[in-house]
């Protein structure tokens, strides 16, 4: 699943390639989503009119056009999002493609289909924050331990999961979960009512860290992960726990452990994260 380096790279991709481009036609494979694909929503506020910026909050990429609205779209599994010319053949799972008026076409691609496509009014994007369920960006300059601290409380529940719950970080999927704490020096079930605010501060710092590089990095390309220009990221080539299970710590040498977590995979040093 794209995490929030991923989807923070597509945006910086897309960028350059949609930005004041007008959408002059809409197509579909009439095949649903996790959502229905919201046609008539389409027609009515995206074609016609020019990108004018493209945002993200959390796993989330926002595009905000000349008229006020905004449109909403997930990845979900292995949902792509990449910018191709209109003559190039199209690939078998694109189920949504917009054509700009320069002749170029963003495609929405996805295998499993769990991804979503939204589209906000002027008005219903002006009556509240559609994200407002959602934990402070990670990457954020305001980002502290002292907020995670505060939203921790004195609770049992383990860190990983903490770290996975969007309505207390946004973003922070499971690769990038394992390695931050794994840089904390902190055991994933460790209760977050037990975590100091020092260690808070470690962990908010080290989170900013992980999910920079890997977005320096081009992402991390796990199965098949790659940006708006098709290419693949490479940060997966420094992950020190992730789906590395019974090899040798790069930093102590122990072998790295696996359990499951809230049905998640989980990944840790048992030495270096005692």
């Amino acid at each position: 699943m794209p995490e929030l380096p991923e989807v923070e790279v597509i945006r910086q991709g897309l960028i350059v390639h949609v930005l004041e481009k007008e959408i002059t036609a809409i197509s579909s494979s009439g095949k649903k989503l996790r959502l229905p694909v919201p046609r008539s929503e389409l027609f009515k506020w995206v074609k016609w009119r020019n990108i004018v910026s493209v945002d993200r909050r959390g796993k989330y990429l926002l595009f905000s056009f000349d008229n006020h609205a905004v449109m909403i779209v997930h990845l979900g599994m292995t949902g792509k999002l990449g910018v191709f010319p209109a003559a190039a053949p199209p690939a078998l799972h694109d189920h949504l493609v917009f054509t700009f008026n320069d002749g170029t076409q963003m495609r929405y691609n996805d295998i499993r289909r769990f991804g979503f496509v939204r589209v906000l009014s002027p008005a219903e994007f002006a009556a509240g924050d559609p994200f407002a369920s959602l934990g402070p960006e990670p990457l954020d300059e305001k980002f502290t331990g002292a907020i995670l601290k505060k939203k921790a409380g004195r609770r049992l529940q383990p860190v990983k999961n903490f770290l996975l719950d969007s309505r207390m970080v946004a973003g922070i999927g499971n690769i990038y979960a394992n390695e931050i704490l794994f840089y904390a020096g902190l055991h994933p079930a460790t209760p977050i009512g037990s975590i100091s605010l020092a260690q808070w501060e470690v962990i908010a710092a080290k989170s900013q860290e992980v999910l920079w590089r890997a977005i320096e990095s081009g992402g991390s390309t796990i199965s098949d992960f790659v940006n708006s220009s098709g290419q693949k990221g490479y940060f997966q080539l420094e992950l020190m726990v992730y789906g590395r299970s019974g090899e040798s710590c790069k930093q102590c040498f122990e072998k790295i452990a696996k359990i499951v977590m809230a049905g998640r995979s989980t990944f840790f040093c048992p030495k270096c994260q005692s």
